[in-house]
């Protein structure tokens, strides 16, 4: 992988740093793919519990390669592969949480907008500059932003490309903390390794029922959170948690 590094810094966490420093981490169809590539391994990997997605400590990712859009046409742009990468990010099964420092334009506030969690440093820029070039987000910055902040808002940040910064990222709920800029990543593994020592099926089944609910009703909602309650019944580890609370040790959780 040219794009991005792969590390293993926690038991039961993986850390994949953005590697393009020299383009501003901006994410060609390279980039995407190595992400991919990467995000699949990991969902295969029993080992890795929850995984850490970040930049360098002054960019995330500064949007979408330029250089390599300017080539694309009506036609080839219908041929890209870049929604089925897209699509790809948003199918991981496992908690994803996006380390975000200075800049994350366009593209790079769409990759974590795929996140199921946001830390920001105290040094990151949010924003959608597409409109700056006769253009709107391509990879589901109105929508899952609306779904965040509201249609008002997203409507003036598209439409202006407005900054966003730390502040107002975490007051509308786009990240949920703000730390110091040096300690963003730090504050991620400890997130992710506190994840990563929970029971692996109620994480999973906890995500899929959460990334349901803009899209299902609040009763087809209540129907799936109860069928996963009722699956998590059969579960070893269900029996495991309410014995260990019962005779006061910590759980060994085995993902079975």
């Amino acid at each position: 992988m040219q794009n991005i590094k792969i590390s293993f810094p926690k038991a039961g966490v993986a850390l994949i740093e953005l590697n393009r420093p020299e383009k501003r981490n901006a994410l060609n169809n390279a980039t995407l793919q190595e992400i991919v590539n990467c995000l699949q391994s990991l969902d295969a990997d029993a080992a890795v519990k929850a995984v850490i997605v970040t930049g360098n400590p002054t960019c995330f990712a500064a949007g979408a390669d330029l250089n390599e859009l300017a080539q694309l046409d009506v036609v080839s742009i219908q041929q890209d592969r870049r929604p089925q990468l897209w699509k790809c990010i948003d199918e991981f099964s496992k908690p994803l949480i996006m380390a975000v420092n200075g800049y994350a334009l366009g593209a790079g506030f769409e990759l974590a907008l795929h996140g199921d969690m946001v830390l920001t440093g105290d040094n990151a820029q949010f924003a959608l500059p597409e409109i700056g070039l006769g253009m709107l987000p391509g990879a589901g910055g109105t929508q899952r932003l609306a779904r965040l902040v509201g249609q008002q808002l997203t409507m003036r940040w598209a439409m202006t490309g407005e900054m966003i910064p730390a502040q107002t990222a975490v007051q509308h709920g786009i990240s949920s903390q703000i730390c110091p800029a040096q300690l963003t990543v730090q504050y991620g593994l400890e997130l992710a390794e506190k994840i990563a020592r929970q029971a692996p099926l109620a994480i999973r089944v906890i995500k899929q029922s959460l990334k349901s609910i803009h899209e299902v009703t609040l009763s087809q909602g209540l129907k799936l959170e109860r069928q996963h309650f009722v699956w998590l019944a059969a579960t070893q580890d269900r029996q495991e948690g309410i014995s260990a609370f019962l005779e006061k040790r910590k759980p060994e959780f085995r993902g079975v």
